[in-house]
């Protein structure tokens, strides 16, 4: 197998402009305890994401085409559950956009989390359901407005 990073495919009735603003609204889809903190949806910002005390990394926006793509870059992680607790640092998020069918297509990969290291079963997990759950219900059922965060308290 060539490619073995985990990605996972989802296709959405709304426009490729909506879905940009949507991935980039972070904190309404990557949902914890308590959650992403930071900016997320200009070239360079950083964020953290963290889940209990199981949970913790960065995240350096590198890639943002409006309407195709959106990069993120992972600087720091711990995760508390595996024994390499860095295994996140130096891998990339990738949200790749694109018209089909006349619907959008959002193919998310993570680039790193391949079946050879520890947290790929509970992360690829976590990462279907943030993505074909979270993150389609956000676009789908939730208005998305022009490229604005949401702060939450």
């Amino acid at each position: 197998m060539q490619n073995q990073n985990f990605t996972t495919v989802l296709l959405v009735d709304q426009t490729p402009e909506e879905v940009f603003n949507a991935i980039n609204n972070v904190r309404s889809w990557w949902t914890g305890e308590p959650g992403v903190e930071g900016s997320t949806n200009k070239l360079g910002d950083e964020f953290t994401y963290r889940y209990k005390d199981l949970h913790y990394s960065k995240q350096k926006v590198t890639e943002l085409i409006p309407g195709k793509k959106v990069d993120w870059l992972i600087t720091d992680s711990k995760l508390n559950f595996i024994k390499d607790k860095s295994e996140w640092t130096g891998t990339k998020i990738s949200f790749e956009i694109s018209e089909k069918n006349n619907k959008t297509q959002i193919r998310f990969t993570h680039i790193g989390l391949v079946p050879d290291i520890e947290c790929y079963g509970d992360c690829s997990n976590a990462w279907s359901s943030y993505i074909n759950s979270g993150l389609r219900n956000f676009i789908t059922r939730d208005k998305v407005q022009s490229n604005q965060e949401v702060d939450l308290m």
